[in-house]
């Protein structure tokens, strides 16, 4: 879930809150946060970035015994192996393809590119439950825009068992 695909167990092990009220991965400051803690433990237990990007995306555990099975300790070795699914073996060179991409877009054709505006927003401690359509009269805004820069909620409301909550607002 979320813009980093994190599954519950480690995204709960980065800190990130998942319940009936809220769910941190949708949150793209706290996920991305997390995703970098956890690529960074990733690259310290592999040694390599390439390594570390196909333990983010299968598991480290899978990677851990793919290198035991295969007696190989390179991603690229791994490739010629049937220890790792398909899917993880496109994932370290896509990512490649598209950081280098993201990096000179008119190197490899993307020209005239209309890049979405940064999300701008106040935060306010909220320290009491409120309805998002209370929050959004408040805010002199909508609903769908509250719930725009807060997609981490899952409700109609903010979580009424925080001891406070930090509400996005325009």
């Amino acid at each position: 879930v979320g813009p980093w695909q994190f599954i519950a167990s480690t995204a709960k092990r980065y800190g990130l809150e998942i319940n009936w009220w809220k769910d941190e991965r949708r949150d793209p400051i706290k996920s991305t946060g997390a995703a970098a803690d956890y690529l960074n433990d990733l690259y310290d237990m592999f040694g390599s970035w390439n390594l570390a990007m196909a333990a983010y995306n299968a598991g480290e555990g899978r990677i851990m015994r793919a290198m035991k099975k295969s007696r190989k300790d390179d991603y690229w070795e791994l490739l010629d192996t049937k220890h790792i699914k398909t899917e993880t073996k496109e994932y370290v060179p896509r990512f490649i393809a598209a950081s280098l991409i993201a990096t000179n877009p008119k190197e490899f054709g993307f020209h005239e590119i209309e890049y979405h505006p940064p999300l701008i927003f106040d935060e306010v401690q909220i320290e009491a439950p409120i309805d998002l359509s209370v929050a959004a009269d408040c805010a002199d805004t909508t609903v769908d825009e509250i719930k725009k820069l807060n997609p981490e909620l899952r409700r109609w409301c903010t979580p009424p068992d925080a001891q406070g909550y930090l509400l996005k607002i325009p």
